[in-house]
């Protein structure tokens, strides 16, 4: 029996293994765990599953014409020397999120990235950044992300964000169903805002829905209400308050009413309820980042949690203190490191860098326009940008288009199908654990290690080193695989110079020993090796977070309140599409096990009975979907859980692609939903492609 970290989501949650040689016999969560405390989803129950999948690859394929043959390390490698460094200057790096779960992605793909001419790619324009732009903006550093206090707070309000299935994003929270009826049990209140009655919004006190998009308008009609109420915390930390009374003037309730759906009773009783609650917090998240107003949202978001005394209090929002890699524990405070203005753009389009990344939404055109500084390889990591990036037919244009491709997956999927050398990782159980990012955004304090479950097999490559490898043929090619870990490890240690080397270590282990060390908590890997130490609750930690030029939260950044000229009543389209998540789905990645796909299909679109009836719909009947860029068929589900005018389909299907190998996946296959979206819609501060309030047309299919 041997104990784990769970890899597959933000909770984190503790495992406990049962296994016979290299066969595991079972998977239970780990009762002991200080942070999980037993609490075990499906997917982490389906590791066995995805660990046994007899179609993930575990040897190298080169892609010769259209035929896939298996190779040796030796042979992918020596192709990857031979067609990868002349396209140096037109190499563009696709990383997907997996990467964020995982040790060696998050150590070692950076030194892979700096060798790539600033030309990476990633699914944070399709998820959170505009929250790292906003926290940038208001705190200084993208990942100073204040996290609700679950263990202390009083009142919850949650926009846009489904927990009980998402077991929190960007907010580190295991078994959120018992988090939130613990906060119940105190007598506090749960409040769900969104268009859609979510499991979440089920649990809840109260559900409200909104129209999509209308999240900015609902928050600032908070914000004109603690203001005319008298409801307004000072704080000397602040700076920019008098410029946030001014904005909200006219923001009544009843102005901003018709255009967030929710009446202004609702909105006034609200704001006295966060303003006078013992510890409040509100929480926003994928519905809140991923439609037209996202960075806006984000913003407005922490400055009511500013505003009503609840940030950096405990049972409020507050920021954590990780062990490990986190940026707001290190420099001096008000060391103007903070958000900075972009300075390389697209050569398309001109989309700004941000946070060292262009937008997903870009890869495409930048691949398929002539002309200098065309993109012409391309490097994935853990990403399938194919189903999950939008304007997909764009995207597989520009993918069969290019010269070379390297993929770094587990599967043969609807991108690396497009690949010339697909190279895979180990299995997820094969790999020390350590959640580097997810630390830094958890409602708790902890440090947690877990050591390989199973061994690396002979020729097999850890994940670490066959992304130093890439990193060695672009950068280095002269010297050692050893000796360009030993570089790594050197450089890291000479920017935190009290540090020292262990001899005994090498890989993500050697690297993490000497985060670890630079930490708050001088820790060393051995310490969190023998046990998960218990770093405790959340504490207020504002001087020592804030990285802004004035060393003070900046409430009104002039680029937000510049964005704000945006934020202009439109006709509301017939319906609107939304995007949902699922329990037993993981973005596209999991869809290759019966487990976590058996029963009804989860790729539906949910539609409203009223809404359904005018159509002429019924349950599972065929009913087309179409936008600007594409028209697709998809199943019907009548459900009462939407708002009448808004249709919902989930992210990451559409596995009906020829040339991809996942037999379950492709019996399952669903619709693509990116399809639906236009690449050239974005959230302007973040580059973020707008995935929610995307204005569509419905009608029944005809039948033959």
């Amino acid at each position: 029996m041997k104990k784990a970290i769970c890899p597959l989501c933000e909770a984190t949650c503790g495992l406990v293994i049962s296994t016979r040689e290299d066969e595991i016999l079972d998977i239970r969560g780990d009762q002991e765990d200080p942070f999980s405390q037993g609490y075990l989803c499906p997917k982490g129950y389906a590791l066995k599953a995805l660990e046994e999948d007899p179609e993930r690859l575990r040897q190298p394929l080169i892609r010769r014409g259209q035929a896939w043959e298996q190779a040796s390390w030796e042979e992918a490698f020596e192709l990857i020397e031979a067609r990868l460094p002349p396209l140096r200057e037109q190499l563009a790096l696709y990383l997907g999120n997996p990467n964020v779960h995982n040790l060696s992605g998050q150590l070692y793909v950076p030194v892979l990235a700096r060798q790539l001419k600033n030309h990476i790619y990633s699914a944070s324009t399709l998820d959170q950044m505009p929250k790292q732009v906003a926290c940038s903006l208001m705190f200084g550093d993208p990942m100073s992300i204040p996290i609700p206090d679950l263990e202390r707070t009083s009142y919850l309000l949650i926009l846009g964000a489904n927990p009980l299935v998402s077991n929190g994003s960007l907010m580190t929270a295991p078994n959120m169903k018992a988090r939130l009826k613990r906060i119940q049990q105190r007598q506090g209140k749960v409040v769900v805002i969104d268009p859609r009655r979510t499991l979440t919004a089920e649990a809840a006190d109260e559900h409200h829905f909104i129209r999509p998009g209308g999240d900015a308008y609902f928050l600032l009609a908070l914000l004109h209400t603690l203001h005319q109420e008298g409801l307004v915390r000072s704080n000397p930390h602040f700076q920019g308050a008098e410029t946030i009374a001014a904005l909200v003037q006219d923001s009544s309730p009843e102005n901003m009413s018709p255009h967030c759906g929710i009446a202004a009773s609702t909105i006034r009783r609200l704001s006295r309820e966060l303003a006078t609650a013992p510890g409040a917090a509100v929480y926003g998240r994928l519905g809140t980042c991923t439609q037209e107003f996202g960075t806006l949202t984000s913003w407005l978001i922490e400055v009511v949690n500013a505003l009503t005394g609840n940030l950096d209090r405990p049972g409020g929002a507050m920021f954590p203190k990780a062990a490990a890699g986190a940026r707001n524990t290190s420099g001096q405070p008000g060391s103007g490191r903070g958000y900075r203005e972009p300075v390389q753009f697209t050569r398309v389009r001109g989309l700004p860098q941000v946070n060292g990344e262009f937008p997903a939404s870009a890869l495409a055109e930048e691949i398929l326009t002539s002309g200098e500084g065309q993109l012409r390889g391309l490097i994935t990591i853990a990403g399938n940008p194919a189903l999950s990036a939008p304007d997909s037919d764009q995207l597989e244009r520009a993918l069969a288009d290019l010269e070379f491709m390297v993929s770094v997956d587990s599967y043969l999927n609807e991108t690396t199908r497009f690949a010339h050398v697909i190279l895979p990782p180990p299995g997820h159980l094969q790999r020390a654990h350590y959640d580097l990012v997810f630390a830094q955004l958890a409602v708790h304090n902890f440090a947690r290690f877990s050591a390989p479950v199973f061994p690396i097999k002979p020729g097999q490559l850890d994940e670490w080193q066959i992304v130093l490898q890439l990193a060695r043929i672009l950068s280095a090619p002269q010297i050692s695989l050893e000796q360009m870990d030993d570089l790594v490890a050197h450089q890291l240690q000479q920017r935190n110079p009290s540090t020292r080397i262990d001899p005994n270590l090498r890989g993500p282990e050697r690297l993490l020993d000497l985060l670890l060390q630079a930490g708050p908590y001088r820790l060393k890997l051995p310490q969190v090796r023998s046990e998960n130490i218990d770093l405790g609750p959340l504490q207020p930690r504002l001087p020592e977070v804030l990285r802004t030029p004035s060393g003070k939260v900046d409430l009104a950044p002039p680029q937000l309140v510049q964005d704000l000229q945006r934020l202009q009543p439109k006709p509301n389209p017939e319906f609107v599409l939304i995007g949902r998540r699922e329990l037993r789905s993981n973005n596209s990645w999991m869809h290759n096990l019966p487990l976590l796909v058996k029963g009804p299909s989860l790729c539906t679109l949910q539609i409203h009975p009223e809404d359904a009836q005018r159509l002429g719909l019924q349950n599972g009947d065929q009913a087309r979907v179409s936008s600007q860029t594409a028209s697709l068929e998809v199943a019907v589900e009548i459900s009462d859980r939407l708002m009448p005018g808004v249709v919902s389909i989930p992210h990451g299907w559409g596995h009906s692609r020829p040339g991809s190998r996942q037999t379950v996946a492709s019996r399952h296959a669903g619709v693509n939903v990116n399809r639906l979206l236009d690449s050239t819609r974005l959230d302007p501060l973040s580059g973020t492609i707008v995935q929610n309030g995307v204005a569509v047309k419905i009608q029944a299919c005809t039948s033959a």
